[in-house]
């Protein structure tokens, strides 16, 4: 158990052996091993963040969709804490387009999701009410998906997910498309989230390093190994595990605005070129 004086790596939330995709005779996925442990902070509440970044074309969605469970690697398996291989169903996932009924209103679209949780209907209108108060859009509920920011959207997104998944959360990149102000709100949003269950993890896939960095405690970068000529050998899996806690860079509001942080932003660009 890796510890420090003010966090410590408890039990296994998320194990990835040894998997390998490959698509049309195409290595896209070679020998990728992760784990993700649940983080303790004595006297808090501390979910994980998780950058899954890489350049275009690496297989993150790929790995996405394996993570899921929505897809099946061709070898290798995806562990959950249980000690049970994922099935789809079974990991929220808030996919980059927000797919909400449009015809429902924003509590509609949340009574729908605690009805496939098998939530019971006279508890659902209660759990649904804490929860938009709780992310900040309570005000929201009685309006329609189209009347909505994306930020907003996207708050609803991950709302339905907190009520139907457990404890694991995809997020395909998003950051994507927002502007300043609405960017700045998600990434403050996604910090407060993490701190709302000690097991609630999530792994955001993104291009957006500033923002990955600005979020996560850990990065995975997504890239291939190199032969001894240096050129690529096909099929990706994750090349370096940078740990934002130990840099200093995790669980601070405004560290987007030191020094550090503009120094590992540089640092994981460097990387990029090696991947």
């Amino acid at each position: 158990m890796a510890t420090s004086a003010y966090y410590e790596y408890k039990e296994t939330l998320l194990r990835v052996e040894n998997v390998n995709l490959n698509l049309g005779g195409r290595p896209i996925l070679r020998d990728v091993n992760l784990e993700l442990k649940n983080i303790h902070r004595p006297g808090m509440s501390q979910g994980q963040v998780v950058g899954l970044l890489g350049p275009s074309g690496m297989g993150k969605t790929q790995l996405f969709r394996i993570l899921s469970g929505l897809n099946v690697p061709d070898s290798g398996a995806v562990f959950l804490s249980d000690g049970k291989p994922v099935k789809q169903g079974q990991v929220g996932v808030i996919a980059q387009s927000y797919p909400l009924l449009g015809h429902r209103t924003i509590e509609g679209n949340l009574m729908v999701a605690a009805k496939q949780a098998g939530i019971n209907p006279s508890e659902a209108g209660g759990r649904i009410k804490s929860i938009l108060e709780r992310f900040h859009i309570a005000d929201q509920g009685a309006k329609y998906p189209v009347q909505l920011s994306g930020g907003q959207r996207q708050r609803v997104a991950i709302a339905q997910q907190f009520l139907c998944s457990d404890d694991l959360l995809l997020m395909d990149e998003p950051f994507s498309g927002l502007d300043p102000i609405a960017l700045d709100a998600i990434c403050d949003f996604i910090a407060e989230i993490a701190q709302t269950n000690e097991t609630k993890s999530y792994v955001v896939v993104t291009h957006d390093i500033e923002s990955a960095v600005r979020v996560c405690d850990t990065l995975w970068l997504l890239g291939r190994e190199r032969d001894a000529s240096g050129a690529p050998i096909p099929g990706a899996n994750i090349r370096h595990t940078l740990n934002l806690i130990e840099e200093g860079l995790a669980w601070r509001k405004g560290i987007d605005a030191t020094p550090e942080f503009h120094r590992m932003v540089v640092r994981v660009k460097e990387l990029f070129h090696t991947l």
